[in-house]
């Protein structure tokens, strides 16, 4: 006869009972949890109004950021009046403030315009097989931002203010969309294989988010993640041992110092590694894939090989239930410029790193096109800010380079629940501001959640006395843009 007693209050038949159908639920729940149904759930334990909000076209996101600033009037704003006035200076009531100081003469696109695919959409010959792609694009042409710096301009890109310390889009839909899988991070940052951006990983970090949130580095070549295997080889017994006194001892260390969110994700993050590395190796293996997959993405390619495993793995990632990847084109500043800062010359500039992306980027939209998986993906391409149509140099020349624009540029995103083939908003007749539709990074963030189903003024988080969200107290949702 089973003992009861204040603790368990269970005769024989309903220990019985709970044999046969408790543990049927607590597999069922295991079960449900790994394949992503209880996210919700889980998120509605830390997030007081957690999402969906509403029906969500897209259930994932790859976001391309290239870093160092895009020159969108060599790119994907086709400014015909340019070429007219190449060599003629700028005429405008605002003097141009701009981050050297030297305002030179205004200079033509280095790259010829075509009307690309059935929607025409205007892509410069910098991007031959993005062209490919056009009808997949939903193009923003009015964004514009608050700074011209680099660093602060790419935490705005990232978290919506240019200071640091605040969560990034990332580590917000993490928070708020949990996670689809128990093997692997919910938010994902491969960087360039040249270095990391500048700011480091404030890039990627959850600011005042519970800790899990921070993105977690993968990267496409070499070791994937850092200590993730030990130095010396272990029996899977010691492993095992290991892992379970450690744990013992981190836990008994927490009970004695109360709720600490860092102790506490650390702990997860043990349990997450133990996981990860069963899976990791597999998600990384890309000679799983086709001969005609890895010529699609170009991973022979000497130029192409580094970005299009990036790509290629930010798929494989998304697949095995990833919500959120990063991907960085292009790493620090310094010199040589190993990114998008074409101050000098930029043809030399944007020609090597479009040559590093532009097929792989375009291989990873057909990929997802014809695995379906762009039906509920949502893709970003986007650069912290823009360049001049005029070059920086002298007053009286025209030079190679072009200086920072905050006041115009473009951005593109494809994919679900979004009017293909389109363009949004506008610059001036030279494409150096924003005048028509213009676009902060507070609406694009605001867009791409309610892509996601959340409603970015709902999904908060209690910091210092303000109920703080991604995009602060502004943000307009795009939905002209929406199918």
């Amino acid at each position: 006869m089973w003992t009861k007693s204040d603790s368990v209050a269970l005769d024989r038949r309903q220990w019985f009972d709970w044999v046969k159908c408790g543990l049927g639920g607590a597999a069922l729940t295991t079960l449900l949890a790994r394949d992503g149904k209880l996210a919700a759930a889980v998120v509605a334990s830390e997030a007081s109004d957690p999402p969906p909000h509403h029906p969500a076209p897209a259930k994932r996101a790859i976001h391309i950021c290239l870093t160092g600033g895009l020159s969108q009037v060599d790119s994907f704003d086709y400014k015909p009046k340019l070429e007219k006035l190449h060599g003629k200076s700028l005429v405008s009531d605002d003097r141009p403030d701009v981050f050297f100081g030297k305002v030179g003469l205004l200079r033509k696109n280095d790259w010829a315009f075509k009307q690309r695919g059935e929607s025409g959409l205007w892509v410069s010959d910098l991007f031959p097989h993005l062209s490919e792609v056009a009808d997949e694009l939903t193009v923003i042409h009015s964004m514009f931002a608050e700074t011209s710096n680099h660093t602060p301009a790419t935490f705005q890109e990232n978290s919506g203010f240019r200071l640091n310390g605040f969560p990034v889009a990332g580590s917000w839909l993490s928070f708020g969309m949990g996670c689809e899988t128990d093997e692997l991070p919910a938010f994902v940052v491969i960087p360039d294989t040249r270095g990391v951006p500048a700011g480091g990983s404030i890039n990627w970090t959850n600011g005042f988010l519970p800790a899990r949130h921070q993105g977690v580095i993968i990267r496409s070549r070499g070791t994937p993640i850092d200590d993730l295997f030990p130095a010396v080889e272990k029996t899977p017994q010691l492993e095992r041992d290991s892992r379970n006194l450690l744990e013992r001892m981190n836990r008994r260390h927490l009970a004695s110092r109360g709720v600490n969110d860092e102790l506490a994700a650390r702990i997860g993050s043990y349990q997450l590694a133990a996981r990860m590395q069963v899976v990791v190796p597999d998600v990384g293996n890309l000679d799983q894939e086709t001969a005609e997959t890895h010529a699609l993405y170009g991973l022979d390619g000497k130029e192409t090989g580094d970005f299009g495993r990036s790509c290629l793995l930010a798929r494989r990632l998304l697949q095995r239930g990833v919500r959120f990847v990063q991907l960085f084109a292009g790493g620090a500043f310094g010199s040589p410029r190993i990114n998008w800062d074409g101050h000098e010359d930029m043809i030399r500039n944007h020609g090597r790193e479009a040559g590093r992306m532009d097929k792989p980027v375009a291989a990873l939209l057909k990929d997802l096109r014809r695995t379906g998986m762009l039906d509920d993906t949502l893709v970003l391409f986007t650069s912290e800010f823009g360049r001049t149509p005029f070059a920086q140099s002298a007053a009286s020349e025209v030079g190679k380079g072009r200086d920072h624009n905050q006041n115009g540029f473009t951005t593109w995103l494809a994919g679900a629940g979004l009017k293909h083939g389109i363009s949004y908003g506008s610059t001036d007749d030279v494409g150096w501001k924003a005048v028509e539709n213009r676009v902060h990074w507070h609406d694009f963030h605001a867009t791409v959640m309610y892509l996601l189903g959340i409603d970015h003024e709902r999904l908060t988080y209690y910091h210092n006395g303000i109920k703080r969200r991604l995009t602060n107290v502004h943000g307009h949702v795009i939905k002209e843009i929406f199918a």
